[in-house]
């Protein structure tokens, strides 16, 4: 019996003990290691984009010493010389372009302006403000776009933020102090096309065929801007910075909303360079990106609480809204540009007809400059 025993207890010893059960760890490691390239690349498709930066505190500096001698030369300026069709016979027209691309339509604006045409090229001011983080580097076409026609205090704008508004005023203070005869102040965006010919727009502007009877009866130029204070939304945009964020500076019933795109006498556009008051307010951060389209509200707040009488309450440039989409109005395509569209997007139910019209996609330049001289 000792002798099994002992056999027994030998013969056990001479087998190693069984491995342990693998650790439930080890392929839910490997697991998340496969997933990982997965969830990188879902990841920005799944989670919201991080909010974009806000304004530094050195660009606020550059914008307001760049407004501060904007308004200082308009003040000083002799005030009779700012009235429309008196001692200045010739006024200008400042052309506002505001991209974050190339400008895929200059050949289009181009034949707009006619440089070539002496009536008329010294009608019109342009200036371009680019953003100049965009990679690869937007680059000035030439012609009419020459690069000195770019601003150099242009900095990187955000969609659906205060940076928009900047960018706006950056354009208007440049024009504001580059050349006295600028006395309307129109902003066009890359994907604007003209809806008429210079001239056109020119004579219409200042009522050129209407002169010496504007002159006679004293009439006050107005600025195009599309002011808005009846819509679904506005509470909602209202409150995109928080409950009562706004006030006391915009009580909700002064709040309004509008298009982007503008045109704006020289009066106007020395109010919104002088601005500081509103600013403070439309630059704070948007708790509610979705309702948060700064530039569609500060502008018509700022005009309809300054000088309600002195805006036409609509704007100049046509955008289809019937089938947004994500905030983005429509945008047409080359099998949709036709002469029917282009009277089709003139037609307006004020006073004026419409005289630019967006969204067009790039490749829509050949089929409108096919058409261009007609």
């Amino acid at each position: 019996m000792m002798t099994s025993s002992s056999s027994s207890s030998s013969s056990s010893s001479s087998h190693p003990p069984p491995p342990p059960p693998p650790s439930p760890l080890i392929p839910t490691t490997i697991l998340l290691l496969l997933c990982l390239p997965t969830l990188f690349y879902l990841a920005p498709h799944i989670l919201p984009p991080p909010p974009p930066p806000p304004i530094s505190f050195p660009d606020e500096l550059q914008d307001l010493s760049l407004f501060r001698r904007a308004t200082a030369a308009e003040t000083h300026r002799n005030p009779s010389k700012s009235r429309l069709g008196s001692t200045n016979s010739k006024p200008k027209i400042a052309f506002l372009f505001l991209t974050n691309s190339n400008l895929h339509f200059y050949p289009l604006w181009e034949r707009f302006f006619n440089p070539n045409n002496r009536s008329s090229r010294h009608l019109y001011t342009i200036y371009v403000h680019a953003d100049p983080t965009v990679n690869p580097k937007i680059t000035a076409p030439g012609g009419v776009f020459s690069d000195d026609r770019f601003i150099t205090t242009a900095k990187k704008t955000h969609r659906g933020t205060a940076t928009l508004i900047a960018a706006a005023r950056r354009l208007l203070a440049t024009a504001i102090l580059d050349d006295p005869a600028n006395q309307f102040f129109t902003l066009i965006s890359q994907h604007c096309v003209p809806l008429h010919s210079f001239s056109y727009f020119y004579d219409t502007l200042f009522e050129v065929k209407q002169h010496q009877v504007a002159e006679l009866r004293g009439l006050k130029y107005k600025s195009f801007i599309q002011i808005v204070k009846d819509d679904p939304y506005i509470w909602d945009r209202y409150n995109a910075r928080g409950k009562n964020v706004m006030v006391p500076e915009v009580p909700f019933d002064r709040f309004r909303m509008g298009s982007q795109f503008f045109t704006l006498t020289r009066k106007h556009a020395v109010l919104v360079v002088k601005d500081r008051r509103l600013w403070k307010k439309f630059r704070l951060d948007c708790l509610k990106p979705n309702s948060c389209y700064p530039e569609e509200h500060y502008f018509p707040t700022l005009l309809s609480m300054g000088d309600p009488d002195g805006c036409s309450g609509f704007t100049l440039t046509r955008v289809n809204w019937t089938d947004s989409v994500d905030g983005h109005p429509h945008t047409y395509y080359p099998n949709e540009v036709s002469k029917e569209l282009i009277y089709e997007l003139r037609r307006s139910n004020h006073t004026m007809e419409y005289m630019f019209g967006r969204k067009f996609s790039p490749d829509c330049l050949q089929p409108l400059m096919d058409m261009a001289d007609e």
